[in-house]
C-alpha cells in the first residue's frame, strides 16, 4: 500500500489582498468535496490549513506572504484517481477565475509515489530527483564491500546498482565507448588492464577487436559478477560465463596488490582502464579515504602503463567543477608526470553529463 502525493505549487502577485481574498474560493473546493479543514497559527507567517476528507485524503494548504502558494494533496493507492484528477482540475480553474491576470506561474506536477514496493527515486550526483520508471528488483545481494541492486526499467533496460548509485544499464552503451576512447584507439595485439568493470561491458567491447590479452581485476566475483552474467547480457554477453578465454582474463582479487606486484615484475600494458569508482563527490582530498584510493591507482596505474599507452577512467557529473578541478590538480602530483585530455558525453540512464578522462605519461 503506496501514497501518492500531488504538488501543484502557483505563484501569485505579491498583493496581501488578493493572497487572503484566494482563500475562501479555494476552500469551497475542498467543501465540495466533503472535506474538513483546521487552520493552524503560523505566528503571522501567512496561511497554514489541513484538510481531511474520505479514504485517509490529506491537503496541506499554505499561502505565503510573498505570493507563493502550495496545495499538497496525499492519497493511498487505492483512491479514485479520477476524482481525484477532477479535483485538481476544479481547483486549477477556480483559480484562472478568482485570479484572473495575477497568477505569475500555475504548474501540476506528477504525484510522488512514496512506500512503493519498487524504489524509483534516484539522485543525481549533484542533488536532483529522478524518477526512473523502475517496475521490479531483478537481483539484489549485499557483499563484503557494497550493495548490489539490478532493477529493471522500461526505458534502460536492467540497471546495476551500487550502494544507491546507478553504475551501468544496458542502453549504457556510451558510457562503455567513452571509456575505451570514443573509438579512435586500436586494440588489436594489444595488452590491456582493465580494473573493475564487473558488469564485463568493457571486456565484451575490447574482445571484438582481437587484442593480444585482456586482464579484468574484480574484487566482487559472487555478487557483481554473478548478477550480471545472468542480468545484464545485453552488456556481457557471454564474456562473464567463464573466467578465462581465448584473450582474456579475470582475476578475482583486489587490485591493489595486482598493480603493486605487476609494478615489481616490470609488466607494462598498452592500456589501462579503470572503471572502478567515480570521482568522489567530496572536494576535502586530505580527510576522504576515497581520494587517497584513487590517487593510490593512479600511481599504480602510470607505472604500469607502456610508455606511450593510455589510461582511461570516467571522471563524475559535469557540474561538479570543483571535484573535477580538484581531480585534475592531484594528476600533477603522481610520481610520474602526466598529460591529460577530458571529454563530456551523455549516459542515457545518468540522466546527466558525464566526464571522461584520458591520461598518458608526458
Amino acid at each position: 500500500r503506496f501514497q501518492l502525493t500531488y504538488l501543484f505549487p502557483f505563484l501569485l502577485s505579491a498583493d496581501r489582498y488578493i493572497l487572503t481574498s484566494t482563500v475562501p474560493g479555494l476552500l469551497s473546493v475542498f467543501h465540495d468535496q466533503e472535506m474538513t479543514e483546521t487552520v493552524h497559527d503560523t505566528n503571522g507567517h501567512g496561511y497554514l490549513a489541513t484538510l481531511v476528507g474520505k479514504n485517509g485524503r490529506l491537503v496541506i494548504l499554505r499561502v505565503h506572504s510573498h505570493g507563493l502558494v502550495t496545495i499538497d494533496l496525499q492519497c493511498y493507492e487505492e483512491d479514485n484517481i479520477a476524482q481525484l484528477d477532477n479535483l485538481l482540475n476544479a481547483l486549477e480553474k477556480k483559480l484562472k477565475v478568482l485570479l484572473k491576470g495575477n497568477i505569475i506561474r500555475i504548474k501540476r506536477l506528477p504525484a510522488l509515489v512514496r512506500g512503493a514496493e519498487v524504489d524509483r527515486y534516484w539522485p543525481t550526483t549533484d542533488g536532483r530527483l529522478i524518477e526512473y520508471d523502475i517496475d521490479q528488483v531483478v537481483y539484489e545481494e549485499d557483499s563484503a564491500y557494497q550493495n548490489i541492486k539490478i532493477l529493471h526499467s522500461h526505458q534502460f533496460g536492467n540497471i546495476l546498482v551500487l550502494n544507491g548509485d546507478i553504475n551501468m544499464a544496458e542502453s549504457d552503451l556510451a558510457y562503455t565507448q567513452a571509456i575505451m576512447g570514443s573509438g579512435k584507439e586500436n586494440y588489436a595485439d594489444k595488452e590491456v588492464l582493465v580494473l573493475g568493470g564487473g558488469d564485463g561491458g568493457i571486456l565484451a567491447e575490447v574482445v571484438k577487436q582481437k587484442p593480444k590479452m585482456i586482464t579484468m581485476v574484480e574484487i566482487s566475483f559472487s555478487s557483481v559478477i554473478d548478477g550480471c552474467k545472468i542480468h545484464m547480457r545485453k552488456t556481457c554477453g557471454n564474456m562473464l560465463d567463464s573466467l578465462t578465454g581465448d584473450c582474456y582474463q579475470i582475476l578475482v582479487q583486489d587490485c591493489v596488490p595486482v598493480l603493486k606486484k605487476y609494478v615489481q615484475e616490470g609488466r607494462t600494458f598498452d592500456y589501462v582502464i579503470n572503471d572502478l569508482t567515480a570521482i568522489p563527490i567530496s572536494t576535502e582530498p586530505e580527510e576522504d579515504s576515497t581520494w587517497e584510493f584513487l590517487r593510490l591507482i593512479l600511481d599504480l596505474s602510470i607505472k604500469v602503463l607502456h610508455p606511450n599507452g593510455k589510461y582511461f577512467t570516467q571522471g563524475n557529473s559535469v557540474n561538479l567543477t570543483e571535484a573535477l578541478s580538484l581531480y585534475e590538480e592531484q594528476l600533477g602530483k603522481l610520481s610520474c608526470p602526466v598529460d591529460f585530455s577530458k571529454e563530456v558525453v551523455c549516459v542515457p540512464s545518468y540522466l546527466e553529463l558525464w566526464v571522461f578522462y584520458t591520461i598518458w605519461k608526458k
